[in-house]
């Protein structure tokens, strides 16, 4: 029987170092948040592209926040009644969603596409901002799985962003000749 040895990981924040070791399955866990994040903003972007109705922001950003005690509900007021940040939002919404979710399936870009995803997250959570049951909810979640994506580099798990990396230019990788790819892909 072969055995496998366990992924380690350390980090150091604020003097505490972390340590861990990951189940040598933890990478098709990673993938699969991956695809299952992708495909749940690819399917809503889409949707909201092809509906018969053209979608708008503006109902929601009026609406949402002044009923449920939303600390931002000045913020959201603003937004939802300055023409050009409609305008922004009815187009960066649901075309946001569906490159995020596009990218994050091939795993092209993997990094940014989960920063604007958690990006967009954060804003639904205070849009749709209820602490009846707690300050967790599916917004939160959600915006903790594009920041683990993000962490763990999903995208080289079978996506693109492996092959991009590996890319050489007079051959050096591009990674190694543009350093600071690795906060877009990965």
């Amino acid at each position: 029987m072969t055995q496998t040895t366990a992924n380690r990981f350390e980090t150091r924040l604020g003097g505490v170092t972390v340590t861990g070791r990951a189940h040598s399955l933890s990478a098709w866990f990673v993938l699969a948040l991956r695809l299952m994040i992708g495909y749940a903003f690819l399917h809503s972007g889409w949707t909201k592209i092809a509906a018969a109705e053209p979608f708008g922001a503006q109902g929601y950003l009026l609406n949402v926040a002044a009923t449920n005690g939303n600390p931002l509900e000045g913020l959201f007021y603003w937004m939802g009644t300055t023409d050009w940040f409609v305008a922004f939002a009815n187009l960066a919404v649901p075309w946001g969603e569906l490159l995020i979710g596009l990218g994050l399936i091939v795993g092209a870009l993997t990094r940014l596409a989960a920063f604007f995803g958690a990006l967009m997250m954060l804003t639904f959570y205070f849009g749709n901002w209820d602490v009846a049951h707690g300050l967790v909810n599916g917004d939160l979640a959600y915006m903790l799985v594009f920041l683990t994506v993000a962490a763990l580099g999903a995208g080289r798990i079978l996506g693109l962003d492996a092959l991009i990396e590996r890319y050489e230019i007079d051959g050096e990788a591009l990674i190694e000749r543009y350093p600071a790819l690795e906060y877009v892909l990965g």
